[in-house]
């Protein structure tokens, strides 16, 4: 098949797992046939075309597949039913449809395409194609248009951007990338689509949505290795919670604030926190910023101590308010870190931060509220690091004086 040069780029490239977002009508569809093919034109290779549905494979590719594969003369059979191709050289393609998983379950896999998989579920690759892969060494590749940072498609994207990720590759095409639709076509889309459909579908843009919680953040610019040595004093912002104990740790050079490490403890306490931190880092002092509560919040029901008091126990300096500030104050206050409104930014983080990076990206507020969203597991590190930010660089605001309060008298006792 023939490709178009940013196609061609795509397929040339020997990564095992590849990720393309794109705008509409770049040609990911033929794209996606075009890998099959490369698989499919060897002998004995099971490989599946995955789509959101049973119905979306059959009206996106099967007729024109089975078109291709007859002009090739490569078909042995077709089973119309069961949406599979056997090839002369008894390979099958079949097309599946994520919204059954039950389908992609019990076969081992040469090869797997997820087309438009921002709008599959994540579990129909982790818990089911991708063991799938592993007993023949197969290979996959996710094409999508791509729907918004917290889509696991962004994620998977970004795996292809970390050069640490040896088997992973991914690329950001546009639609006029494609070469088949014209600029006069992509100028009057643009004149009549908003902003945010325009910048997602013909851009292929991860749209950042209006109620994220720390709009300040970019990846571009937020995200920074740390080359220097570690200090001997760090500064550890750290949220309790049942399900997850999360902690940030960073490093002061002025204002200038950068995350170096994290701790995630799962169905942990305090008391491992503390364990994990010296093990970390034993010969560092370490001041502490959790949250408030943790005053009166008992880690331990045996020997009566708070979390506050364990961190102390353990040698690390405290540093908390008696009460919580406002949480629009500690927002406000991470946000004029990451970029203040003169455009300064003086917090940063090193790439390993996995999960403070996804907090400061996917912590979102409730739908038509100014409330953060505590149900989506992104407040945690989100908190960690506000506490700490909230207690070092506070947001001051002007108040003005209330005319009514109490003013004190004005005169002096007479000597």
């Amino acid at each position: 098949m023939l490709l178009h040069p940013n196609q061609q780029k795509i397929s040339d490239d020997p990564h095992r797992w590849r990720v393309l977002v794109a705008g509409r009508r770049f040609g990911k569809s033929f794209l996606a046939m075009n890998e099959v093919a490369k698989i499919a034109r060897h002998p004995n290779k099971r490989i599946f075309l995955i789509y959101p549905t049973y119905r979306q494979a059959k009206q996106v590719i099967w007729d024109e597949f089975r078109t291709r594969l007859y002009e090739k003369r490569w078909l042995k059979k077709v089973n119309e039913t069961d949406l599979t191709f056997v090839l002369k050289n008894n390979t099958k393609i079949s097309l599946r449809g994520a919204d059954n998983e039950d389908s992609l379950r019990g076969i081992s896999l040469d090869y797997a395409v997820f087309d438009e998989f921002a709008m599959i579920s994540e579990s129909a690759w982790t818990d089911v194609i991708r063991p799938a892969l592993s007993d023949r060494q197969g290979g996959a590749l996710f094409i999508t248009t791509p729907m918004g940072q917290s889509n696991w498609a962004y994620d998977l994207y970004q795996r292809g951007q970390d050069p640490t990720e040896t088997q992973w590759q991914s690329w950001q095409m546009r639609t006029i990338d494609g070469g088949r639709v014209t600029e006069e076509e992509i100028a009057q889309a643009q004149r009549d689509l908003d902003a945010r459909s325009y910048e997602q579908e013909y851009l292929a843009t991860f749209v950042t949505y209006s109620n994220r919680v720390h709009y300040s953040f970019d990846r571009e610019h937020n995200i920074k290795v740390y080359q220097g040595e570690i200090p001997n004093l760090l500064y550890v912002g750290l949220d309790f919670n049942v399900g997850m104990m999360s902690a940030t740790v960073f490093v002061r050079q002025g204002d200038i604030i950068h995350a170096i490490d994290e701790i995630a403890l799962y169905s942990s306490n305090t008391f491992e926190v503390c364990d994990e931190l010296k093990s970390r880092y034993p010969d560092k002092r370490i001041w502490v910023y959790p949250d408030p509560s943790g005053a009166a919040r008992r880690s331990s029901a045996a020997t009566g101590q708070t979390d506050h008091t364990i961190l102390r126990n353990a040698g690390f300096i405290v540093k908390a308010p008696n009460s919580h500030n406002p949480i629009r104050d500690g927002i406000n206050a991470v946000n004029s870190k990451l970029c203040s409104a003169s455009g300064s930014r003086t917090m940063f983080f090193d790439p390993k931060c996995k999960k403070s990076i996804e907090s400061m990206e996917k912590h979102t507020y409730k739908m038509n509220s100014s409330i953060p969203d505590k149900e989506t597991g992104f407040d945690h590190f989100s908190d960690a690091i506000r506490y700490f930010v909230d207690y070092e660089f506070p947001v001051t605001r002007e108040r003005t004086p209330d005319p009514y309060a109490p003013k004190r008298w004005q005169h002096k006792i007479a000597a």
